[in-house]
């Protein structure tokens, strides 16, 4: 018994030591540990308590184990979203790869205004000037010199015409006009095989958004492999896509 004792009471000597030496005293080191772990506990309860109430009680009448058909789904984001405005119902897409690109014109409107602009002498200026007031930048091949010089503005923000997507094109009014009707560019995240497709507002016919939700869903074919949809302010309710 004297034995064991003295080797807890050398261990326990040793440990002190190692302690002081980095100029940390025992009780500093246990209320360090006492912080760390009061830490823990206060991360915890934030992101127990980072939902809502009304988040939390509509998302206990979703199965998360079912998959819902698209018109199902949609009927049910109508009873689910909870936002006081009219909530943007958004399609959150899993795809089989990375750099995905797909051009799709929706069958009804999303609801959502884009503005095109076509690559002119004044655009450019206008873009020297820091006046970018377009969601689109349409060009035809004679621009890019132009244009190349500003790609470190509008590249970042995904305005860089571009031939992949049909934004670099020797008829840029007919592209305008096709952009203009709700032609998009469907594509993935950068790091990730993720898509985040806006599909119309929680206020459109339900037949409309189904058929928002099938296009979407014909497009992309056997590269989707799941698909999640939301409004503004609701849960996710998962789509059966086969």
């Amino acid at each position: 018994m004297g034995s064991q004792r003295n080797v807890d009471m050398n261990a326990a000597t040793d440990k002190i030591k190692v302690v002081k030496a980095k100029g940390v005293s025992a009780d500093q080191t246990s209320g360090d540990q006492s912080t760390e772990k009061n830490t823990n506990k206060k991360t915890k309860s934030k992101k127990q308590s980072a939902r809502s109430k009304k988040y939390v009680a509509t998302r206990s009448q979703v199965d998360k184990t079912k998959l819902y058909d698209p018109f199902a789904a949609i009927e049910m984001l109508k009873k689910l979203s909870y936002s006081k405005f009219d909530g943007t119902i958004t399609a959150d897409l899993l795809v089989q790869e990375l750099g995905n690109q797909v051009n799709l014109t929706f069958p009804h409107s999303t609801g959502k205004t884009v503005k095109v602009a076509i690559a002119s002498d004044a655009v450019i200026a206008d873009i020297e000037a820091g006046k970018i007031e377009f969601d689109v930048l349409i060009s035809s091949p004679e621009f890019i010199p132009k244009l190349a010089k500003h790609a470190r503005v509008l590249g970042p923000k995904g305005l860089m015409p571009n031939p992949k997507n049909g934004t670099i094109t020797k008829q840029p009014e007919e592209k305008k006009k096709e952009l203009e009707a709700g032609q998009i560019t469907l594509k993935t995240e950068k790091k990730q095989p993720v898509m985040h497709v806006s599909i119309g507002k929680v206020s459109m016919d339900t037949k409309d958004l189904v058929e928002n939700v099938q296009a979407l869903i014909e497009a992309l074919g056997n590269k989707l492999l799941k698909m999640t949809l939301s409004a503004s302010m609701s849960p996710g309710v998962k789509v059966k896509i086969n």
